[in-house]
């Protein structure tokens, strides 16, 4: 009995032995599998990402490829159109230059011509304002002379009629005689010049005829004697000389008439 029972727990730890022997070989075989699926797979998804890269690298070069084949051919049509444009519009361009060219002529000779006629207006302008002004002066000139012309009557007719008879009457001679002096000398410098007109012949522009004298001595038209003297100032007439003419020999009773018509007035 107590053999058998030996025996059977000699059996069954050899069981248990048999069971450990072949979990451990199932084990080691799963891992064993476990290690061939992986490497599998892995073997597999680099088969596969290697066949998914060849794709992308050969559509990138496809691409590519096409691409360089457009920019070519789109290069090429351009450089043909470059070619081609300025040959086909170079009449225009030159028949625009042109007509610019021309538009750019006649605003410059528009302004050109505005140009010279304002230029003109100016210059006319400023030669009638000179004008005017000199005018202006000339006129103011004559009327304050004008007024003064009769002082200088007065001086000269005292000059021939007054004789000093002792040295007093010469003292008071000669003293209004420097004012005199000094009032020809300022009319001298501002232009003003007697007139000398005996012995030439009558100028209505110039002269004024209150008296005819009849004589044979001088031909008809003389001017024999200055009335009243005559100015000039500058070369325009500031007064008139009023004069006596001779006339012919048949006139003399009309001239006695003309005498004493006058000396009665």
């Amino acid at each position: 009995m107590e053999v058998t029972a030996e025996n059977s727990i000699w059996e069954e730890c050899k069981m248990i032995d048999e069971d450990k022997q072949q979990n451990n070989t199932n084990q080691q075989s799963g891992e064993e599998t476990e290690e061939k699926q992986a490497m599998t797979s892995d073997s597999t998804a680099q088969i596969n990402a290697n066949t998914v890269e060849n794709q992308v690298t050969e559509q990138v070069a496809t691409q590519s490829d096409v691409s360089g084949d457009t920019v070519t051919q789109t290069q090429d049509n351009g450089v043909a159109a470059t070619a081609e444009a300025p040959g086909a519009n170079y009449a225009a361009e030159v028949a625009a230059l042109n007509q610019q060219i021309e538009s750019l002529k006649a605003q410059v000779e528009e302004r050109s011509t505005q140009y010279m006629r304002i230029a003109a207006d100016f210059e006319n302008y400023r030669k009638r304002n000179q004008k005017e002004k000199e005018d202006l002066e000339q006129q103011i000139k004559r009327n304050t002379i004008t007024e003064m012309l009769p002082v200088v009557d007065n001086f000269e007719r005292a000059r021939a009629q007054i004789k000093p008879q002792n040295d007093g009457e010469m003292a008071i001679h000669k003293s209004y005689q420097g004012v005199y002096k000094l009032l020809v000398d300022s009319l001298k410098r501002l232009g003003v010049s007697p007139m000398r007109p005996e012995g030439q012949p009558f100028d209505p522009n110039l002269h004024e005829a209150v008296l005819r004298e009849a004589t044979d001595e001088y031909p008809e038209g003389t001017v024999l004697e200055e009335l009243v003297r005559g100015y000039n100032l500058g070369d325009r007439v500031l007064r008139h000389a009023m004069v006596k003419v001779a006339a012919p020999k048949e006139d003399a009773p009309a001239s006695e008439e003309n005498q004493s018509s006058s000396a009665d007035s």
